[in-house]
């Protein structure tokens, strides 16, 4: 069958009519990037997404692809994850998930902090302002920036340390291997976490972060406490005892 021209005609008006319809969409001035409303950054900024990302405030907001935009921000070190959608007329929607530091690890040229995962993202000299726990027992060999430490050891640690909160891993000063499957923690104040293996992991950083919390209101100074047994101990310091009253008699 011989299609109509008067078809023919009608069809290619309706299909000139969409392309036009979409280019003016995709280039039309409301439609530009020119906001960022980023979600989930302690660290990084709006302006720094649009660095990270490449892309310019002004671009068409269609012709940027989320996907290539959250791939570039998942290449910085400091991102760990990224989402990108777009919202109407000119903003990108930005959620990262950050990279931030949870330990640090003696290394041949210093020390370097890791992330949950075990990623170096910083080298340091000198232990200087060091605001997170150190590692001891365990030494990093050419490791770089960058880089990832695979060690089963420093692995379950990071797992540990990460399920505590903020300021939980605030009042740890230290974790030390003290020998392969036994491990104790120390606190800002000096006060011993015996956690010995790895396992129940999850049940002993629920009973540090209770401790830790504790702590703050605690009048009974703490030799140690003992989370390696499945029941807990807790050992106060000997305080002094208190000097018996004596009456004195008078004729």
């Amino acid at each position: 069958m011989k299609r109509s021209p008067r078809r023919i005609i009608k069809g290619a008006i309706a299909l000139g009519v969409i392309l036009t319809a979409m280019v003016f969409l995709v280039y039309a001035p409301i439609f530009t990037f020119q906001r960022v409303a980023l979600d989930g950054a302690s660290y990084l900024k709006d302006d720094d997404i649009v660095k990270i990302a490449g892309i310019r405030r002004g671009e068409p907001l269609f012709a940027l692809k989320t996907d290539e935009v959250a791939y570039r921000l998942r290449q910085d070190l400091r991102i760990e994850d990224a989402q990108v959608r777009r919202v109407l007329p000119d903003t990108l929607a930005v959620h990262i998930v950050e990279r931030r530091p949870l330990a640090t690890l003696v290394t041949d040229y210093g020390y370097a902090d890791l992330d949950r995962t075990g990623k170096v993202l910083a080298v340091h000299k000198g232990l200087a302002q060091m605001q997170i726990p150190l590692i001891t027992g365990l030494n990093l060999h050419e490791k770089y920036v960058g880089d990832d430490v695979p060690d089963e050891n420093v692995q379950q640690i990071l797992a540990f340390l990460g399920a505590l909160t903020p300021d939980g891993l605030a009042q740890l000063s230290e974790v030390s291997l003290q020998h392969p499957g036994y491990t104790i923690a120390y606190t800002t104040s000096s006060v011993q976490i015996r956690l010995g293996d790895f396992d129940r992991l999850d049940e002993k950083a629920r009973l540090t972060q209770g401790f830790l919390e504790d702590q703050k209101s605690n009048p009974y100074p703490v030799e140690y406490v003992d989370f390696s047994y499945t029941t807990p101990f807790i050992k106060l310091k000997i305080q002094p005892k208190a000097p018996a009253e004596t009456t004195e008699i008078t004729e």
